[in-house]
Parts: structure tokens; sequence; C-alpha cells
């Protein structure tokens, strides 16, 4: 048989409908099944759980809602299992269970832990802080994640996201405290992460090195020299090199006394603004744009886009380097952006934890900002849970981010195909 007739016949036939999985429905009754176990079960029938919606800057204040814990449960239980029931019958009629549905049962199943932790407590669960928290331990994941949709796009790994954070942070926190002014540390953290890019993009185009070692050989230099750093000239002269040079908020009238959203959204740094900009030009321009078509060429097929005048590697290279100041940029964060003098290896992880935002996001913008704010929601919920004094042991909260990843990659997202070109070295024939 020849490779037409098997490709044409492993092919989904016109005017079918693909195959469907029971993964969701599953992960859905799953949902239903644990909330029953852990929270229902558990929680006294005479207590109520009190959540704070308003604060003092907004049009109206929105008052405290205090809700019966037990019956609270038990409805969004209710839900989770008929979003499993549809999603099931969905799936038996070869339909995928639409986005908003995930959102519900995600929703649901947040504020059923939320009940319960909270329930027959003193203290109030301060929502407001709790969507603040979590936007602003995503500002590094979502910038990180980003970096990586830009470079893995174009075909190179950037495993050096980390290192691109740290060196962001070192550079904005030194650049912010010589020139007393954090803004010019916010112009600093982006060319500390390019030159970064750089040295990612010159070992993989020029030498071609395997990107995956020189991503995780960067990310150790980096953590050496900005350490050792830290150690001896930081150090020596804490006044000059490693103040504190804070960026101040900026309140937007109107839209920072919307109820809930206003103060989450609208009274932050110019980095965060920045990101919001950052996100929206990136989708429009990845998906809408000639940049973002030959950049797309450039990852799924390079030959192809070399066929047809596009410079393969010239524009692996430029793309590389301007996901390094991205991240380098979201590196800004944990100093100027949270008015933190540099601390040794303060990125902690983070970069890692975006390029799992990315993978979760499928290489798509929009996708892994949602994936990067997903994980910082789960990280600041731990942190509000053990404020308030919740019973929930600390151990579970620690686990919280990976556990919501977990069922995210799970039900959620499904097989996820990177670019094809990714990490492959192109040489011109």
């Amino acid at each position: 048989m020849s490779t037409a007739t098997t490709s044409s016949s492993t092919a989904t036939a016109p005017g079918t409908r693909p195959r469907v999985g029971l993964k969701t429905p599953v992960v859905y009754a799953a949902a239903a099944l644990l909330t029953l176990l852990l929270f229902l079960r558990p929680t006294p029938a005479d207590v109520s759980t009190t959540f704070q919606f308003g604060t003092a800057a907004e049009w109206f204040t929105i008052p405290n809602a205090s809700v019966p814990a037990l019956l609270t449960i038990s409805l969004l239980t209710v839900v989770m299992a008929a979003a499993a029931v549809w999603a099931f019958l969905l799936v038996r009629q070869r339909r995928r269970p639409p986005v908003w549905l995930h959102v519900v049962v995600g929703v649901a199943v947040v504020l059923a832990f939320l009940t319960y932790a909270g329930a027959g407590k003193t203290s109030v669960i301060p929502m407001v802080s709790l969507l603040a928290g979590a936007l602003a331990l995503s500002v590094p994941l979502v910038f990180g994640a980003l970096s990586g949709v830009i470079c893995e796009r174009s075909g190179i790994i950037n495993i050096a996201i980390e290192g691109q954070l740290l060196f962001g942070a070192f550079a904005a926190a030194v650049a912010a405290s010589a020139a007393g002014s954090g803004y010019v540390g916010l112009v600093a953290a982006p060319l500390a992460g390019a030159l970064v890019g750089a040295a990612l993009a010159w070992f993989a185009v020029s030498f071609r090195v395997n990107q995956i070692i020189v991503g995780v050989v960067l990310n150790t230099l980096i953590i050496g020299l900005t350490g050792f750093l830290f150690a001896t000239v930081l150090s020596d002269n804490r006044a000059l090199w490693n103040t504190r040079m804070p960026l101040p908020r900026i309140r937007i009238p109107v839209l920072a006394e919307i109820p809930v959203l206003g103060p989450v959204l609208f009274n932050q740094t110019v980095l965060i603004y920045l990101m919001y900009v950052i996100v929206v030009v990136l989708q429009i321009m990845l998906f809408r744009s000639r940049w973002g078509l030959r950049t797309r060429a450039v990852g799924e097929h390079p030959k192809a886009a070399d066929t047809v005048g596009i410079k393969v590697n010239t524009r692996r290279v430029w793309n590389t380097i301007l996901g390094g100041a991205v991240a380098g940029l979201g590196g800004a964060f944990f100093t100027v952006g949270s008015g933190l003098a540099f601390g040794r290896e303060m990125s902690a992880g983070n970069g890692f934890i975006a390029l799992a935002a990315m993978i979760l996001g499928k290489w798509n913008p929009w996708g892994a900002v949602l994936a990067a704010l997903l994980f910082g929601f789960s990280k600041n919920l731990g942190n509000v849970l053990s404020t308030i004094g919740s019973g929930v042991p600390s151990e579970l909260l620690l686990m919280l981010p990976y556990i919501i990843t977990i069922f995210a990659v799970a039900g959620f997202v499904g097989r996820v195909r990177p670019p094809a070109a990714e990490g492959i070295p192109y040489t011109k024939s």
C-alpha cells in the first residue's frame, strides 16, 4: 500500500466529526467526587463562610456575603456533576465541551474549596486581595511564557527563561539603584534579558549546539554570575548598587473604581500595564501580521520558508533576542516591580514554571497567559488561606499549584503539539 493511500485512510473522512475522548467528562466527574469526599462530608451543617468583595475606593461597596457552607458546597457539587453529564452527552455526539464549561467547573471547584477552608472561621476570605496577589505572582510567569512563545514559535527552545528573569532582576536593581529611579531599572531589565537571548541564539544558530543544553548552561552561568556579584559588589556597597527603588502605582481614574476588578487591574505599576499591552500586541502580531506568519513558518517548516526568501536563521536570532528581552522585563518585577532589593536566586524557579505555562497554553499567547494566571492564583490561594488561619494542612497548600496544573493538563488541554522544527538547527542547502 502506498504512503498516500495509508495517509488518506487514517485521515478523517470529509463530512464526519472528529473523534472526541471521554477525558473531559471523567475529569469533571472526578472533580465532583473529590469535592463530595474532601469538602462536603467534613463540613458541619451549622457553619457559614464569609466572602469579602469590596474595598473603600470603589463606586459602591459590596457588602460581605455570608453563605451556609454545607449548602453552598452541595450546590457546587451538583453543578460539577451536571457538567460531567452534559460533557458526556456532548462526547456521545462527537462534540467537544465548550470552553466556558471548563471555566464553570474550575470556578466551582475553587469556590467549593474556599467555602470549605473558610467554614466556621471568624475571618473573612478577601477576594480582592486574593485576585490582586494572584495577578502579582503571575507577572514574571506571563512575561516568561510569552518569551517562550516567541522563541519556540521560531524553532528555538528557550530553557534559559530562568536565567533571563534572574539577570533582568539583577540589572533592574543595579541600574535603578545607581540612577535613583525605578524607571531606569525598567529599561535595563530587557537589555539584560536580550543579552542572555543573544548568547542562546549565538550558540544555537551559529554553532548548532543542543539548545536544551545551552539553556541549562546559561541558567547555571547567570545564577553563578549574579550570586558572585551579589556577594561582592552589591553587598560591599548596598546604598549605591542595591537599594529599593519601587515603581510607583498608577491609578487609572474611573476604571480603578469598578467593584472587585478595578482595584485588581487598574491600580498597578507601569510594568503590569506594559504586560497588558504586550499580551494583546503579541497575539495580534503572531496571527495577524507578516512578521507572525514568517515566524510561524520558520518554526514549522524552515526549508519551505527559505525557498520563498525568508532568512530562517536571521529571523531565529532576532526573535530569540526579542524573547530574551520580554523575559528580562518580567525579571524586573522581582526588584523594581515589587519594591525589593536584589537577592540571590530570587527568580526561584519561575522560569521553569513559565515554560510549563507556555506548554499548557499550547504555544499561544492567550493560552500561555491564562496558564500563568492559573499558576499565580494557585500560589496566592495558599498564601491567603494561611493568613486567615484555615485548617487546611500546610502541605496541601504547597501542593495546590501542582494539583491544579495536573487537573488542567489531564482534563482541559489534551494533546499538545510543539512547532514541528522546534530545537532543530537549520542549515541552508
